[in-house]
């Protein structure tokens, strides 16, 4: 008993002389305080808690929801709801984040089985950005090369043309808080090796996936050499408003230069239908020509003398 006494005396002198044994409680500030009134900051790392909810309208196409099920396979944070039977019922998507525990959407909206609008919003306050998808491209479609493994993440990289304007730098954080994959997701890997770049050229978002390479596939035993495979999708994105809120509120930035399809395709049919009465028009007044050069009948002439 005396040995077992003096060997936990022996022990606590330890503690005591390696500071062990100090009680902490925690200040007015947060931090831990020792005992003896020695502070020890306790680093506080922050956590990147992003879902995202991603779901579509009705009437969208065999294209559109192979775009939807390739950038579900590119983010693992993603929870994907089924179509949402209205499209005039916007305000119930902050609900349906709220419900799947998500503070990002994107919702995917078809009009007339040939037009796509994407809406990535912050839930439940906002912004919202609405934007036209144009020349859709799927992995499937694309057959490239490059490859990565499912559930792992991504470098987001935006062009430095983002930071030139104020509504590039909104859409480049909401991009940023939306397609950056967190470390901690549920079915994320711990592997980084594919680049999602957003590139911005006439007022258009570009959207590409790279692999990282790290070695030539040709020379697989020499030197390291960085390089890029493109993988897919692609597809382009054109702003047409962001508003304040969720899928509502205020008009923050407005494109002018956006022309919605029907208005192209109205135009496009109106130009046919302008050659087609030019056309008609010239056939006319070859008839009428032909006619007015036509000369009358002569009352002496031969199949009426001999008839």
């Amino acid at each position: 008993m005396a040995s077992i006494l003096k060997a936990q005396s022996s022990n606590a002198a330890k503690a005591i002389a390696k500071g062990k044994g100090k009680r902490k409680f925690p200040d007015e500030d947060g931090d831990e305080v020792m005992a003896d009134g020695e502070a020890i900051s306790a680093p506080k790392r922050r956590k990147n808690k992003q879902r995202v909810l991603l779901l579509s309208s009705r009437g969208v196409t065999h294209r559109m929801r192979h775009l939807m099920n390739d950038l579900e396979v590119l983010l693992p944070h993603v929870k994907k709801d089924s179509k949402l039977d209205s499209k005039s019922q916007l305000h119930l998507l902050p609900e349906l984040a709220d419900l799947h525990n998500c503070n990002n959407t994107l919702y995917f909206e078809a009009r007339r089985h040939e037009d796509l609008y994407l809406w990535a919003a912050k839930t439940p306050n906002g912004p919202s950005i609405k934007m036209h998808v144009q020349n859709i491209h799927t992995m499937d479609e694309l057959k490239m090369t490059g490859n990565c493994l499912k559930g792992s993440r991504g470098i987001v990289c935006f062009d430095k043309s983002f930071d030139e304007t104020e509504w590039g730098r909104l859409t480049k954080e909401v991009f940023t808080q939306i397609f950056g994959v967190p470390s901690g997701a549920r079915r994320a890997k711990p592997f980084i090796d594919h680049v999602l770049t957003f590139s911005l050229l006439d007022n258009k978002v570009w959207f590409r996936n790279f692999q990282i390479l790290e070695k030539d596939p040709l020379q697989p035993n020499g030197p390291p050499q960085t390089s890029l495979v493109e993988i897919g999708p692609r597809f382009v994105l054109t702003p047409i408003r962001i508003f304040e809120g969720a899928f509502s509120g205020a008009t923050v930035f407005s494109n002018p230069e956006f022309v919605t399809p029907a208005v192209v395709r109205s135009s496009v049919r109106r130009e046919k239908g302008e050659k087609y009465r030019i056309r008609k028009e010239t056939d006319m007044e070859r008839h009428e020509r032909r006619e007015d050069r036509r000369r009358e009948e002569d009352e002496l002439a031969v199949h009426k003398v001999f008839a």
